[in-house]
C-alpha cells in the first residue's frame, strides 16, 4: 500500500482505549471523546472513533501505560469512514520530547509482547 511505503517508523498492532481532545489553532477545546488504537509507532498512531475528526484540528491524546498517563499532540494525516460506520484516522505526533519518546517506546514494547525495559 502507498501509505505503508511513506511510513518512517514501523507500526505495531495495538488495541487500547484512549481519550482524545480536538483543539483549534489557539488550543481551545472543540470536542472530546474516546477512541481505540489500531496501531502505533514512534511517529504516529492509527485511531478508531465513532465520530469523524476534523483534519484541520490538532488532536491531544492521553495514553495510559500501567499507572502512568502521558499526553501527546498530533495532526491528522488521513481519515476515512469505514463500512462498519466507524472512522479511522492516522495521526502524526508533533511536539515530541525525549520523555514522551521513551514512554512511547515502552508502550510499543508492551504491544510487541516484549518485557518492559526500564
Amino acid at each position: 500500500m502507498a501509505i505503508d511505503e511513506k511510513r518512517i517508523d514501523t507500526r505495531t498492532e495495538s488495541s487500547n482505549l484512549l481519550s482524545y481532545v480536538c483543539l483549534d489553532d489557539n488550543n481551545h477545546e472543540l470536542m472530546q471523546g474516546m477512541g481505540r488504537t489500531l496501531n502505533v509507532s514512534e511517529g504516529g498512531i492509527s485511531l478508531e472513533t465513532h465520530v469523524p475528526i476534523d483534519p484541520h484540528h490538532i488532536v491531544s491524546l492521553t495514553i495510559a501505560l500501567e499507572n502512568d498517563l502521558m499526553d501527546f499532540k498530533g495532526k491528522i494525516a488521513h481519515s476515512r469512514k469505514r463500512e462498519d460506520e466507524k472512522f479511522e484516522s492516522g495521526i502524526d505526533f508533533i511536539e515530541m520530547d525525549e520523555e514522551k519518546r521513551w514512554f512511547l517506546r515502552q508502550y510499543i514494547l508492551i504491544f510487541r509482547g516484549q518485557e518492559n525495559i526500564i
